[in-house]
């Protein structure tokens, strides 16, 4: 044990509590037949929990950890913290890039033989832990190397050290038995179109994915691979903008039955839409499969990744979970960091302690709103005429025939309402 969390007890629930507890997570809580652990497999995030230094846009560095440094020794010590917190918390998973858990080498071989180590590290750790992997990834965007993109770099050296290191973050998902493999294009993008070939860069992070899938094959890894869109930020524009046009993407290479979404509510909302819409959008096209559960600031113009604290924000992405079925391979993962000012190891608890209850509280309402079943009554309702015969049928006629039916019947269709203020006032209800 390290003295980082000092007396912190782990966490209990205790809805009474004013103590650091869980006031609305009930790991063992059965709702829908399944334990809410089950339902919502919360992860925490490495990269932000143990390795951000509390930097932003406009100031260096705020937090000062016993761990940071660039050697083995650290990385070992980090990792100890790291699972003292899963312990604090109960969390069941994490999740990982490279770059995260080992000190960066002077060449590719001295940093996957640190990597190696400190995944062999994690194994042993695992054996007494509950914790499981989540997913790991690359960080193909931090390093200089990647200030022009990694798949999509316009040099071909940069391409191969990418493609290598995403078949090292494979092999050690696979050895530790994570459940998912995540690929996020941090520099997969643009900044200016004067040095871009659009089509070029494309068809590079085509070839990029289908390499991952096919080893992904010739391991045997059973886990989802996950795409995590986002718009922009740092570059003006990315390939992987939302749902929408990952999808396209991933058609256009043939892996749309190969390949599923890891969907950030704050990269979300740099794309213009909410959560719940890209959630949506993923279950309708099939490819939806896990989460990154954070929120941006209104208020700022760069993806801020703070924790959930907003219950209906919450209860409406759930309700989409819950409409695609649920959970599989995916889970919550807080891809959130703690905000400059909050210095402490205690924050570093409470913070996901209280993103858990808020989870919970709004995972509570969606199940509610699910098992009263107004919202999809009325949806039903709404597009009943498509279900009966005349309306089934217009989709394998033809514009000639649609009009002649048109003009015989007289027609005249007048709009109906889309009700949109009592399915709001429904929603609150449960909220």
């Amino acid at each position: 044990m390290t003295d980082f969390f000092n007396d912190i007890s782990p966490l209990v629930y205790a809805p009474e509590s004013t103590d650091l507890a869980f006031r609305h997570y009930n790991p063992d809580e059965v709702i829908a037949g399944k334990r809410m652990e089950d339902h919502l497999r919360f992860a925490v995030a490495y990269w932000h929990s143990f390795a951000w230094p509390g930097g932003d846009p406009f100031g260096a560095e705020t937090f000062e950890r016993p761990w940071f440094g660039n050697t083995m020794d650290l990385a070992r010590m980090k990792a100890d913290v790291a699972f003292e917190m899963f312990d604090l918390l109960n969390v069941p998973f994490f999740c990982w890039h490279d770059a995260d858990i080992r000190p960066e080498g002077d060449t590719f071989t001295q940093s996957l033989r640190n990597f190696q180590e400190i995944i062999d590290y994690f194994a042993e750790k695992m054996e007494t832990s509950k914790t499981r992997l989540l997913w790991g990834t690359a960080n193909l965007f931090s390093h200089r190397r990647y200030m022009s993109g990694a798949a999509t770099n316009p040099d071909p050296e940069i391409f191969a050290w990418s493609a290598a290191t995403v078949k090292a973050c494979m092999d050690a998902t696979h050895k530790l038995n994570g459940e998912n493999y995540v690929l996020w294009g941090g520099r997969e993008g643009y900044e200016t179109l004067l040095n871009t070939d659009l089509k070029r860069e494309r068809q590079q992070a085509g070839r990029f994915l289908q390499m991952a899938v096919e080893y992904k094959h010739k391991i045997g890894f059973k886990g989802a691979i996950l795409v995590e869109p986002k718009p922009q930020e740092p570059s003006k524009h990315q390939y992987d903008f939302d749902v929408a046009t990952v999808y396209g993407f991933l058609k256009d290479f043939g892996l749309e039955g190969e390949v599923q979404m890891n969907i950030e509510q704050g990269h979300a909302i740099l794309a213009g839409h909410s959560f719940e819409h890209e959630l949506a959008l993923a279950a309708s096209l099939g490819i939806f499969g896990s989460i990154d559960m954070n929120r941006n600031d209104y208020q700022s113009g760069w993806d801020t990744d703070q924790f959930p604290n907003n219950v209906p924000e919450v209860a409406l992405a759930y309700y989409e979970v819950l409409r695609a079925g649920g959970f599989t391979t995916g889970g919550t993962n807080f891809d959130a960091k703690l905000r400059r000012q909050s210095l402490d190891p205690v924050d570093l608890i409470a913070a996901h302690a209280g993103a858990m209850d808020i989870c919970a509280r709004g995972f509570k309402a969606a199940i509610a709103m699910q098992e009263d079943g107004t919202l999809e009554a009325m949806r039903k309702e709404r597009y009943a005429g498509w279900d009966n015969a005349a309306g089934k049928s217009l989709l394998n006629s033809d514009l000639a025939t649609i009009a002649a039916q048109v003009e015989a019947a007289g027609s005249n269709p007048q709009p109906r309402s889309g009700r949109q203020e009592i399915l709001e006032n429904i929603v609150n209800r449960f909220v």
